[in-house]
């Protein structure tokens, strides 16, 4: 074996590693909102919970990013402990499917139509077709599937590189030799785990292997072991990412270890019984890259078999071995975990369940602010402030989060809803900003000893109840794409606009006759406009609502098309201000 074989390996190596990156990130972006429903169903259930990480890792081809995946939620309150254990399970079925893929570099016949099945006869097509899709296609969708092809074509013709230039090995002496020595199972073990430790991928180190296969100078002996090791260096990359997590997604990593060193144990003990007592022949037979991938489907699904009804007992084993302290705080949930960044739809649902929050909470707090002049208590007041505070750390940590997620590669509809999100928790931060105001003219009042005249209140309450139902819209809007509260909003933020110039008109008057003390005024003043401000913010969460609906990011001209668009519009108006009429002069 030459120099130049060596660097072709190399070469090879490098393609096929980086095909299956760049295969696995474009099926995770083209997958995109079936990732959120996966999600969604990683329920309690045993089986529900190992179909969906299976699902999932067969999707994006590793079970490493599934593990760390599972890591983020737990560390996010996303998923239990016992919800994780299931899904970390299923994980090492569903990588299974990378070893089956490449195995079809092995077959070989003089059947044309079988021929046909080898990767080197269809990859070109696959390429071709991607790069053309890649190229002319605008669609995201559509360049995702063109980058899947070429990660595909890419990872074949690196595999197909890679196991040219190591055939040439069957004939160095050293190089049997070494696959002699692997024939020890612990060494085979030790050697598979430091592999697939340093890049991080058991479907890699498998796909290596399988290229290695080609020399014949692997015997299943030697192979078994190795795809045995191979489990538990695919762990290192879940325990790195827990550095620096809670104690349950510490758990989780933990358990992801144990599952794969008791299977090992369990699996290897019965090998080396079964080699010493039976020696069967095939052992000692050169393992084919098919093989291979029936030894590893079989290692992944015997040890799941084994441990999937243990999950309990593996639970309570990693609560011993990651003990809480003697008198240890309830540790809080991450509400926004970094590990989900390398999942755009993922790390988006998050942020959104975060958003909803932040909204409910804005939402209450001007409700209660409201309450305030009626009902005013200490912890009432506390409580809004409060409140508030927490929508400047949600808008804070969201603010940051989206920023960072939108340098991640995502599709067309994740980066709109990261636009959109980013647009409407400066909205919702803001409302929280006028429900301290608005206590703040309820404060002063009861301060300074004043009162709202019986028409100014009158007139309040009918303004008060109007910006309880825009922001009622606003946040059924946000939560559920709601188009028919979204398109009531703007109509009703206009008669909010006509409420706030009428009792400004007519607090006017009152001044002149009298009625209203200048103090006063000045309190009427602030609180109308906080409310009307209120209102625009709503507005601009509906119109937020209804960009996203139309994949359009242009805000103001939504608003104006609303406006004018037919006479929904003119009826919504007609009827919002129908319901919400100040009471006449004459009777306040």
């Amino acid at each position: 074996m030459s120099i130049f074989d060596v660097l072709t390996m190399i070469g090879g190596l490098c393609l096929f590693l980086f095909g299956m990156d760049l295969m696995g990130q474009a099926l995770e972006r083209r997958a995109g909102g079936r990732l959120r429903t996966m999600l969604d169903k990683m329920t309690g259930r045993v089986m529900t919970g190992f179909l969906t990480g299976m699902a999932i890792t067969a999707v994006i081809q590793s079970s490493s990013a599934t593990t760390v995946m599972v890591v983020g939620f737990v560390n996010s309150g996303l998923m239990t402990l016992r919800q994780a254990i299931n899904v970390i399970m299923g994980a090492n079925v569903g990588t299974t499917v990378t070893a089956w893929l490449l195995s079809l570099a092995g077959i070989s016949s003089g059947n044309v139509w079988i021929d046909l099945l080898k990767p080197t006869s269809f990859t070109p097509v696959l390429a071709l077709v991607g790069i053309i899709l890649y190229m002319s296609c605008k669609s995201g969708k559509r360049k995702d599937t063109g980058v899947i092809l070429l990660g595909f074509a890419t990872l074949m013709f690196g595999m197909d590189t890679m196991s040219g230039a190591v055939a040439g090995l069957k004939d160095v002496p050293a190089f049997a030799q070494l696959f002699i020595a692997f024939k020890n199972p612990v060494l085979g073990v030790l050697a598979g785990a430091v592999l697939t430790g340093i890049i991080q991928s058991s479907s890699a180190s498998v796909g290596i292997l399988q290229a290695l296969a080609v020399t014949g100078q692997v015997s299943y002996a030697a192979a078994i072991p190795i795809i045995m090791g191979q489990n538990i260096g695919t762990c290192v990359t879940a325990l790195l990412s827990s550095v620096g997590t809670n104690k349950n997604a510490k758990r989780a990593a933990v358990v992801h270890l144990m599952f794969n060193v008791i299977g090992v144990v369990v699996l290897l003990t019965v090998f080396c019984i079964v080699r010493a007592v039976f020696a069967p022949a095939i052992l000692q037979a050169p393992a084919t890259m098919y093989g291979i991938a029936v030894a590893h489907s079989c290692f992944n699904v015997i040890c799941t078999a084994l441990l999937l009804p243990c999950g309990g007992l593996l639970e309570k084993l990693a609560v011993r071995l990651v003990p809480d302290g003697p008198r240890e705080p309830a540790e809080q949930p991450v509400e926004l975990d970094e590990r989900l960044l390398a999942t755009p739809p993922l790390a988006l649902q998050q942020c959104r369940a975060v958003a909803e929050e932040m909204a409910a909470c804005a939402s209450e707090a001007l409700n209660r602010g409201l309450d305030a002049f009626s009902a005013y208590t200490p912890e009432l007041a506390e409580g809004i402030r409060q409140d508030e505070k927490r929508c400047d750390r949600y808008e804070d940590a969201l603010g940051t989060y989206l920023v960072r997620l939108s340098t991640q590669q995502m599709g067309a509809a994740e980066s709109e809803e990261a636009t959109e999100l980013l647009k409407t928790i400066g909205d919702f931060e803001r409302i929280s900003d006028h429900a301290v105001n608005v206590l703040e003219s309820a404060e002063e009042l009861r301060t300074k000893g004043l009162a709202f005249s019986k028409a100014a209140q009158r007139e309040l309450d009918v303004l008060a109840s109007a910006t309880r139902e825009i922001l009622t819209l606003a946040l059924r809007a946000f939560r559920e794409k709601d188009m028919d509260a979204a398109g009531q909003v703007e109509p009703l933020e206009q008669v909010i606009d006509d409420l706030k110039e009428q009792m400004r008109t007519r607090h006017i008057l009152r001044l002149q006759q009298g009625q209203c003390s200048i103090e006063t005024g000045f309190v009427w003043c602030d609180l109308l406009t906080d409310l009307e401000r209120t209102s625009d913010h709503c507005s601009n969460i509906a119109g937020c609502v209804i960009d996203a609906a139309r994949h359009d990011l242009n805000l103001h001209e939504t608003l104006r098309s609303v406006r004018h668009s037919d006479g929904t519009y003119r009826q919504r108006l007609d009827a919002c201000a129908e319901v919400y009429r100040l009471p006449p002069p004459e009777q306040a």
